[in-house]
Parts: C-alpha cells; structure tokens; sequence
C-alpha cells in the first residue's frame, strides 16, 4: 500500500480535495438524493471556513503529494478527553485499498497522544457497512443504533 500521512487542510489542500470529488451514495441516508458534485472555488472556500473552529481538526489524507480525503476531529472537548472523528475520501478510485482505514489509525492516534484524549466516538449511517467494518477493524466498539445512524466508541 502506498504511504498515507496525515497533515493540517488548508485552503490549498482543501480545493485539491474538492477538485475531482464524487459524492458517494454511501453517505447519505436516502441514497436517491445523492447528486453530482460540481467543484467551485466559492464553495470549497465557503467549506474551508465554516470548518475552522477551535474545537475541530480538519486533517488531509496525503498520498503520493496530494490530497485523497479528509479526517476531521471534531467537538474536542479537553475537560472530557474525548472527541468525535468523521472521515471523507475523495473518490471511489482512492476506496478499497486500505487508506481510509490507515489514515482513521493515524487519526485516533493523534487524538490520543497529541491531543491527549482518552475517548474518540464516530458514527456512520447504518448502510454504510464499509465505514462500520474500518471502525470494527481499529478497535472500535458499537454503542448503539438510532435513527439512521450506528454510533461507536475507541477507549484504549
């Protein structure tokens, strides 16, 4: 597999990701509303600054120079010592090898020694086996199911 690394997004990086970006169905819960994406410049940056917030860490999955996806930590509460991860990868052609599941452990290990968090939740929708199955892989443990949505936790 091809070296994956983690790094800050930014608004360079950010519109690398986005250019070439297809939605996946998988992540929506009513797939039939799952539409084209088309790229443009005012919304990348519109996405970029919305995710700037002292409580998230929008990260970028790098292979090979440029950007494949996105890992962000999100609602990163230093009183708890927990956070919350959500993942993002480009397209299908970056899907099924393996890096999202590398750059999820990459992830939950930054959160726990950088940020020094003792808990990392996630949730997916509940047809979105591939995502339950990389959470599983990592160590994560199911906590519950409601609504559309399967929730798990990473506690060390």
């Amino acid at each position: 597999m091809d070296e994956i690394s983690l790094c800050p997004m930014t608004r360079e990086l950010c519109h690398a990701f986005f250019q070439g970006f297809e939605n996946d169905p998988a992540l929506f819960a009513d797939p039939s509303q799952c539409t084209p994406y088309e790229y443009s410049e005012e919304g990348a940056d519109r996405y970029f600054e919305k995710q700037q917030r002292p409580d998230r860490l929008n990260l970028a999955v790098m292979r090979k120079g440029e950007p494949i996806g996105e890992v962000k930590l999100k609602a990163i509460d230093h009183e708890k010592r927990e956070c919350e991860m959500g993942i993002c990868l480009k397209n299908d052609s970056v899907k099924g090898k393996g890096y999202g599941c590398r750059a999820e452990e990459l992830a939950v290990s930054y959160a726990l020694h950088v940020l020094g968090m003792t808990a990392v939740n996630a949730d997916t929708l509940i047809g979105n086996r591939r995502s339950q199955h990389v959470l599983e892989k990592l160590g994560f443990r199911f906590v519950r199911e409601e609504g559309d949505f399967r929730y798990y936790r990473y506690e060390p």
